[in-house]
């Protein structure tokens, strides 16, 4: 799920405006934020596709 800019404020405990700023005055702060925030994205998408690989495991075991 894509975070808006408010989620991330919210997770990071800064407001909304604080990180337009940051956005608009440390580019580079802003950059290393936003490939936190996929990387964590994409560890999520992968653990929910490992979860779904072993169900199919399971389920297939039993089915033999």
């Amino acid at each position: 799920m894509k975070l808006t800019q408010q989620d991330m404020a919210r997770l990071l405990k800064v407001t909304p405006m604080t990180l337009r700023n940051w956005r608009r005055d440390k580019p580079f702060l802003y950059e290393i934020l936003q490939k936190g925030f996929a990387f964590d994205e994409i560890v999520e998408a992968q653990k929910e596709s490992y979860e779904k690989a072993l169900e199919l495991q399971e389920k297939f075991k039993t089915n033999r």
